[in-house]
């Protein structure tokens, strides 16, 4: 699967869109590839405030679990409540699907710390 060009991706494997001046995360292919069938997905609630870098939730696996770390710093405003009745969607539609939760970021400059799909690619080309 390729690497959609237009998101811009974190060192821990989320993936982050930008609408209207809100931000959608997620995980990966990359990830969710890695982690194997995901069974069960936490995610904080609307009105809680994420930290850049800091686990804001956790996807888990048959293999693991494995804690979601936000890439942006801000409020969550909408949540996915979907993968709480089906974590496959982590699977099987990971920039779609299975989006984790839309926040309003504090700081714009963060963005800039987040890699493009072609500095993401060569990161995990090596994994």
């Amino acid at each position: 699967m390729s690497t959609p060009k237009e998101l811009r991706y974190s060192e821990e494997h989320e993936w982050v869109k930008e609408e209207d001046g809100k931000y959608r995360i997620g995980i990966t292919h990359f990830a969710q590839s890695e982690l194997g069938d995901i069974v069960f997905v936490e995610l904080p609630q609307v009105g809680d405030q994420l930290k850049s870098d800091e686990p804001f939730g956790s996807v888990e696996s048959v293999k693991t679990v494995s804690e979601l770390y936000a890439p942006l710093t801000g409020k969550v405003v909408e949540v996915n409540e979907e993968l709480e009745d089906s974590p496959e969607l982590v699977n099987e539609s990971p920039y779609e699907g299975a989006w984790m939760v839309v926040v309003e970021i504090e700081n714009e400059a963060e963005l800039d710390a987040l890699m493009t799909a072609e500095q993401y690619e060569e990161m995990t080309a090596g994994e």
